[in-house]
């Protein structure tokens, strides 16, 4: 019997005047992602991204209109009747459909032969062709399965910075996801992928929203050796998956190196890909030990690269939930014989290297643009953050970058101003002379909080952009009777990390 994991089906095919007939018919249906909930409910949209189809197909059981025809056809997987795709698709038609390679005849009906879905930021929408997930096939999916849009595509899009570069490459693209958004904001995009699936719908997802990549075949850093970029994103293999035991190596997640190597790997090695000012944005995971902090063990990869680092760590697991994530991720359900031999090996291999839990975050690397010591930024962040990650890592990266290079003179210097999201809270025992705590918190961004003495809130309270930092702590230190350098002396640390943190800008 043929493993359904390892069984041929088809990608789709680049006919460019086809592609454009089914683009102008996607559209003309108003397919998009909002549309798409409206018509759901915020149910069973929620339960959809689940990759639970059957409220959906509860919402859409009795429709026939082109937005529920073109939902049940490629987002859940179901066979539809050919008249009523030839009505959601009039240009293109069935027949120019079945050429594309994303429709089969089955009798009276049509069934898509991959998943297609709309997808898109504040600005574009697209629509983006992958392999069908095992909530359409109904069987676990097979090893080279190209992936659509997931959690992990959207959180890295979501913190990637949109600020106008020249090169931009995608390492490790997939169906192209990120690319999409690249196209956006850089003047040219490379992508690359070792897998020729991936590949074919990278080409076919470019064409669809009309975008011209760069397309290069091979394993990580290799296609693009010798070459710089001013923007690296990579969504990279980053799932620790043992190498021995009965466990399916998915080309999406597995990068075939024992423990959290391919990660380390692209952290040490991506430095000589960046531009002067370049940035690399990367998804990870880390293995953590008894013996050693996550900080500790992500600090280690980055000895000798000379890159700045921020590191936000999002999720924490133990060995067993890590475990039991991935090996349901293949199409497996808890309980059956597959399910526990995957199990079995994962444990077995988490604690022959001592693992006691697996760290999911964010990496943004950046290259400085002259001489200087790197700084590493390592923040443990699991709090639900603002929506616009891109704009604050950007922020801290020009925050950072600048204060690695500017002494105590220029920050006194400067006329700084609180940020817009910047609130105080004071703590005071009842009958205590004043308060015991003062905290500065920020509600966007990593939202981040700092503790200040007195000195530092009154200067935090004066910063509106017109007083440099020094005239005003000779002011507040008149207030309080005390000698100006002393009070500067104290507040100098806190300024710095208020900078740092974007509590206050320039």
């Amino acid at each position: 019997m043929t493993d359904p994991r390892s069984a041929p089906s088809p990608t789709p095919v680049l006919v460019p005047d086809l592609i454009e007939r089914l683009r102008d018919d996607l559209r003309a249906a108003g397919w998009t992602v909002e549309s798409i909930e409206d018509r759901l409910g915020p149910a069973a949209s929620t339960a959809l991204h689940r990759e639970l189809a059957l409220p959906a197909r509860r919402a859409l059981v009795e429709a026939d209109d082109p937005l529920a025809t073109l939902t049940r056809l490629f987002a859940l997987g179901d066979p539809v009747d050919h008249d009523l795709v030839e009505a959601a698709l009039p240009t293109l038609g069935v027949a120019g459909a079945t050429r594309l390679g994303l429709l089969e005849i089955e009798g009276a009906a049509v069934r898509a032969t991959c998943d297609l879905r709309p997808y898109g930021d504040e600005s574009h929408t697209w629509w983006v062709a992958s392999d069908l997930s095992e909530m359409a096939t109904g069987s676990p999916l097979r090893v080279d399965h190209v992936l659509g849009i997931g959690g992990a595509s959207t959180t890295l899009a979501s913190w990637t910075p949109r600020s106008q570069v020249g090169r931009a490459l995608d390492l490790g693209t997939g169906c192209g996801v990120q690319a999409l958004h690249l196209a956006g904001h850089a003047d040219a995009v490379t992508v690359t992928d070792v897998s020729e699936r991936a590949l074919a719908y990278a080409r076919f997802n470019a064409a669809l929203a009309g975008q011209d990549w760069e397309v290069l075949a091979g394993s990580m850093l290799e296609p693009v050796a010798g070459r710089q970029f001013d923007l690296v994103v990579s969504n990279p293999p980053f799932v620790i998956t043992p190498r021995s035991g009965d466990v399916p190596l998915f080309e999406y997640r597995d990068g075939g190196s024992t423990g959290d190597a391919v990660v380390a790997g692209l952290v040490r090695g991506v430095a000589p890909l960046l531009a002067p000012g370049g940035t690399a944005q990367l998804l990870g995971n880390w293995e953590i030990a008894d013996e050693e902090s996550w900080q500790e063990r992500v600090r280690s990869w980055l000895e000798g690269t000379g890159l700045d680092a921020l590191v936000v760590q999002r999720e924490v697991q133990d060995p067993v939930e890590y475990a039991q994530t991935w090996a349901r991720d293949g199409g497996h359900r808890d309980g059956t014989a597959a399910f526990d031999r995957m199990l079995t090996a994962w444990l077995e291999d988490f604690e022959s290297r001592g693992v006691t839990a697996i760290g999911f975050g964010i990496i943004t690397l950046h290259r400085p643009t002259q001489a200087r010591e790197p700084w590493v930024e390592l923040l443990d962040v699991r709090h639900p953050v603002g929506p616009a990650m891109g704009e604050e890592v950007a922020a801290v990266v020009a925050a950072r970058s600048a204060l690695a290079s500017a002494d105590d003179d220029e920050l006194l210097s400067t006329p700084w101003r609180a940020a817009a999201d910047v609130t105080v809270e004071q703590h005071q025992r009842a009958g205590a002379p004043g308060p015991e705590i003062i905290r500065a918190r920020r509600g966007g961004g990593l939202r981040p909080s700092v503790d200040l003495g007195t000195a530092a809130a009154a200067l935090l309270s004066v910063c509106d952009g017109d007083l440099t930092a020094g005239a005003a702590l000779a002011a507040i230190s008149g207030l309080v009777e005390r000698e100006t350098d002393e009070v500067t002396a104290e507040v100098l640390p806190t300024l710095r990390e208020l900078v740092a943190r974007g509590f206050l800008v320039s």
